[in-house]
């Protein structure tokens, strides 16, 4: 009878055994899944963050290009305005020099100039063809060479006279001026671009040949001025 009892408790036993064992896999499968959830919520939250630096780093180089492409007009616009105020003084004391002997030898103009007026004149015309107003600008020069025709602005006159027209698409009036200053002045300090101007001009007209003569012409009358460079460029040289 005990015996009996005995072997009726391990029956019992054994049967309850895969009852507990399959509870137990169970568990750990849950627990196993969490902890897949787990990593991959890790993984993903991860990339979004590397994604959101590599956005917020491209988004800064975008920008930095911007602020150095602004600083880099910064500077040509400061080069370009200190070359302008080193002519104009240059000017100014060629003209002061000028002014002088003529006193000196009893010769004068034919009448009174007021350099004050003079440089208003010139500088204002200058300030048009900066604010893009090529018609006007070109039209104030004309008034320049015209109202001051003993200046010593007038070589840069011409030139930015030249420049303003043919910015405004008046070729042959832009082509007269350049001209000016390589006939009259051709070893003034624009000569170079002026004649440069010249081969523009004929580019714009269609005149092919004779713009390639010209940009020759650049390089042999001025080799080492940054016209002559250009021209090299634009013939292939």
């Amino acid at each position: 009878m005990a015996r009996t009892r005995q072997w009726i408790a391990v029956l019992a036993l054994a049967a309850s055994l895969p009852a507990h064992a399959g509870l137990f896999d169970d568990t750990e499968a849950r627990k196993e899944l969490m902890r897949m959830r787990e990593d991959y919520n890790a993984r993903l939250q991860a990339l979004e963050a590397s994604s959101r630096a590599q956005l917020d780093l491209a988004n800064q180089i975008e920008a930095l290009k911007a602020e150095v492409a602004r600083l880099r007009g910064d500077v040509e616009l400061l080069g370009h305005t200190m070359e302008s105020v080193q002519k104009r003084q240059k000017d100014f004391y060629v003209d002061l020099d000028e002014r002088l002997r003529r006193l000196e030898t009893g010769a004068g103009p034919a009448g009174p100039v007021d350099p004050a007026a003079e440089s208003a004149d010139y500088e204002s015309a200058l300030n048009l063809l900066k604010g893009g107003k090529y018609g006007d600008a070109a039209a104030a020069f004309d008034a320049f060479v015209a109202k001051y025709p003993s200046s010593s602005f007038l070589p840069s006159a011409h030139f930015w006279a030249g420049s303003a027209a043919l910015q405004a698409k008046d070729i042959n009036r832009a082509s007269e001026h350049f001209n000016a200053v390589v006939n009259q002045w051709p070893d003034d300090p624009r000569a170079p671009d002026a004649l440069l101007g010249v081969a523009n001009c004929q580019r714009a007209l269609g005149e092919r040949k004779l713009e390639q003569k010209t940009l020759q012409g650049v390089i042999e009358r001025y080799p080492d001025s940054a016209a002559a460079k250009s021209a090299k460029q634009r013939l292939g040289g």
